[in-house]
């Protein structure tokens, strides 16, 4: 299957189009001969065994590791060539390593950092000189338009939007980094291992919750074990053990042949000061748009700073860190 061509993309979603696609890193292949066609406001699900390279291909998918093999399109931008172009249109969800929520923050706090960034990013010079008030306005309105998305009512919470990130259920903690990706308003969100720790109900629910993110228009690539009906599947598998093929998603790196974590530039501590320039918006990486999808001070969309696509608005997102008073 090739790439589209012709693709119209709605504003809110993007199309997808890969074709023999695959990655190759120190220790082999993380994922090849992939190929996918999804149109705008797709839910598309990454269905494979852990270690079969799911989590790079999402990875991959969203400009935040190099594909080595192969051509795919997001939104009519191809890869590898656009990665900085796919980060700002998409947003990370939960994704282990890269975007952990910090947990010793509260909702309130990741909420307004997550704000704090995104209007750093927001673009237009004309907004920076709008009043205060109005911009305050603004954000609060998107903030509670991500978290109706995400269906997080903070009333339901033991400590409403005081609450710990470790005081959260499971599923409230994944419908969190659902509603920071958000913020951004990405025209792609990610999401990896959606059925992890959660019951067979819970399991449910967060489907649903992907799919109404879908139906909204917004394009929803997730990992799974098993893919739900509908959705677009996309199947990976190990692609091996020798030593040229021994798959190891710990060893491939995104642009500079690196862990996930630390090609999108976050420290293993999460260090917030990593998160970099992305337009906060979508996913704050290198060149992301920061609301897509990472906790707020170790998202990764934030941190693709020591990727070698490293954007101007690098030293814009750390200052904006800094305003949150988290550096």
């Amino acid at each position: 299957m090739g790439i589209g061509v012709g693709q119209v993309d709605s504003p809110q979603g993007a199309a997808m189009s890969a074709g023999d696609f695959g990655l190759r890193g120190p220790r082999g292949w993380a994922f090849r001969s992939v190929d996918i066609e999804a149109e705008p406001g797709a839910l598309v699900a990454i269905e494979g065994p852990s270690g079969s390279g799911r989590t790079c291909l999402l990875l991959a998918l969203t400009g935040r590791m190099r594909p080595t093999e192969g051509r795919a399109e997001v939104a009519g931008l191809q890869l590898p060539r656009r990665m900085a172009a796919v980060r700002r249109i998409s947003a990370l969800g939960p994704v282990s390593g890269v975007s952990d929520l910090d947990p010793a923050l509260t909702v309130a706090e990741h909420l307004r950092e997550r704000a704090l960034l995104q209007r750093r990013f927001d673009g237009s010079v004309r907004a920076l000189f709008r009043p205060r008030a109005e911009r305050t306005a603004a954000a609060a309105e998107r903030v509670e338009r991500a978290l109706a998305a995400a269906g997080l009512d903070l009333a339901t919470l033991p400590k409403r939007e005081r609450t710990a990130v470790r005081d959260l259920e499971r599923l409230e903690e994944l419908r969190l980094s659902v509603a920071l990706a958000l913020i951004g308003g990405p025209r792609l969100l990610a999401v990896d291992d959606v059925g992890l720790k959660l019951s067979d109900t819970e399991r449910a629910a967060a489907w649903d919750l992907l799919r109404s993110i879908a139906d909204s228009g917004t394009t929803v690539v997730a990992v799974c074990g098993e893919a739900p009906e509908g959705a677009v599947v996309v199947r990976t598998r190990p692609t091996g053990t020798g030593s040229d093929d021994n798959e190891d998603e710990a060893d491939v790196g995104g642009e500079t042949g690196k862990s996930p974590a630390e090609s999108t530039g976050r420290s293993p501590a999460g260090s917030p000061a990593e998160e970099t320039g992305k337009d906060p918006g979508h996913a704050v990486g290198s060149e992301t748009e920061t609301g897509t999808g990472m906790g707020p001070a170790r998202s990764t969309e934030q941190g693709t700073a020591k990727s070698t696509a490293v954007d101007t608005d690098e030293e814009g997102a750390s200052n904006a860190i800094a305003e949150t008073g988290r550096a």
